[in-house]
């Protein structure tokens, strides 16, 4: 008869500050934490969760838990890159493909060849700021680079802490970070977004349109398909996005935008078609095409075109004497209109971050405070622009004059009204 399943209480001491169970599972060793006092874990409750996993063991049920994959206890002298390895292995069944090769980058080409045989316990603070000076002086990464090769050095650190492993995680805390230049960030003012919507081509009008009347991101606005749109109640809704506040986002119309998309609708019919007839059951609500193909419109593509649409936008806001858009200036800064935007029109600060898909209302509230004293400073042809970007930035009521202009366009187009011979380059 095999000796019985056995475990053990590790309890808070020092510098582990988390009770934790330790216990073998088919002659493998097993920590798990459990939680810190304050969180509500004492030795009785530690006792109860010990019985609970012994008994699973015992059963032949026993698996990891998935919400906090376990990390196999190491083994005396376990070097950094085998800790790290666990570490991977555990963690990327959550990660995106993306994140797992944005990893693989910063470990196999540049943390594990510094820190990999190292043992955990030999990794100190001075280790960490030894290879930030390292790679600034080799020259081959910017300071940004170089901070995200330090962040997963803590994050890994992070687990090795939690398991009691490490005194604490040396890695972690702005004075190790490399010093990064500011971020020069750029945006259009209101009094500059209607005349780039104006002035941009007839295939950019549209998404232009979107990206300053709802703040949707430029993958969200070329992820979209026809029935993304419902002009009828002036809503759009957009996919899995950047954070989880935005994973699936319902947004509102403004006026302005619902008049461009059914413009845009109309004029590129033959077009959607043709790609459909290619791809039957797929009908993209931007299309893109070159040398005779038509393609689901990319945000590679919109990056580059809006370069072109900021020129010709200049041309007319030159001759207006208003300050012209900086060509830097890309269709993400256009998130920052759209909150101005919404801050002068009147909207509530948290129902901005919502439509932004922000789980933090800072940004907004960033935004908020200077779009609402920019107004007062303006006038003449400054203001009369910015009074018109925000009678377009309005959201449509029933009573709107719009919608019966939009109810006429529509009634065109079903008839066959469809404009011909427009470019849509």
């Amino acid at each position: 008869m095999g000796r019985p399943a056995t475990g053990s209480i590790v309890e808070p001491e020092g510098a582990r500050k988390s009770f934790a169970i330790r216990f073998r599972v088919n002659g493998v060793r097993q920590h798990l934490t459990l939680g810190r006092p304050e969180d509500g874990w004492t030795k009785t409750k530690a006792e109860e969760r010990l019985a609970e996993e012994l008994a699973a063991v015992r059963l032949g049920v026993w698996e990891p838990p998935k919400a906090a994959p376990i990390i196999e206890a190491p083994s005396e002298g376990q070097t950094f890159h085998e800790f790290a390895e666990a570490w991977f292995e555990a963690g990327q069944h959550e990660w995106s493909t993306r994140t797992i090769a944005d990893y693989k980058w910063a470990l196999e080409l540049h943390v594990l060849p510094f820190f990999g045989e190292m043992l955990l316990g030999e990794i100190a603070i001075e280790t960490v700021d030894q290879f930030r000076t390292a790679k600034l002086k080799e020259g081959k990464l910017a300071p940004p680079q170089i901070n995200k090769c330090i962040k997963r050095v803590s994050q890994i650190l992070a687990v090795a802490e939690e398991y009691d492993l490490v005194v604490k995680n040396v890695a972690r805390g702005k004075k190790r970070k490399a010093k990064e230049p500011a971020i020069q960030r750029t945006w259009v003012e209101p009094e500059q977004a209607l005349i780039l919507v104006e002035e941009s081509t007839d295939a950019m009008r549209p998404i232009v349109a979107m990206l300053l009347g709802t703040g949707a991101r430029n993958g969200e606005v070329c992820d979209m398909d026809e029935d993304s749109v419902n002009l009828a109640t002036a809503t759009a809704w957009v996919g899995k996005a950047k954070t989880d506040a935005g994973s699936y986002r319902e947004l509102d119309l403004p006026a302005g935008v619902v008049e461009a998309l059914t413009e845009w609708l109309m004029r590129s019919a033959p077009m959607r078609d043709r790609y459909e007839a290619e791809h039957p059951g797929e009908r993209p609500l931007f299309l893109t095409e070159f040398a005779g193909v038509v393609r689901r419109q990319t945000p590679a593509n919109v990056d580059r075109r809006m370069k072109t649409c900021i020129r010709r936008a200049n041309k007319r806001l030159k001759k207006l004497k208003i300050e012209q858009i900086s060509e830097k200036v890309t269709p993400h800064s256009l998130r920052r209109t759209y909150a101005s935007l919404r801050a002068v029109v009147g909207d509530d600060l948290k129902y901005t971050s919502d439509q932004l898909g922000h789980k933090d209302i800072r940004f907004s509230m960033a935004v908020y405070a200077k779009a609402t004293k920019r107004r007062a400073k303006l006038k003449g042809v400054y203001l009369r622009e910015f009074d018109r970007a925000l009678d377009w930035a309005k959201l449509p009521t029933a009573t709107d004059d719009v919608w019966a202009q939009l109810g006429a366009d529509v009634g065109e187009s079903e008839s066959g009204g469809v404009e011909e011979g427009v470019d849509l380059a």
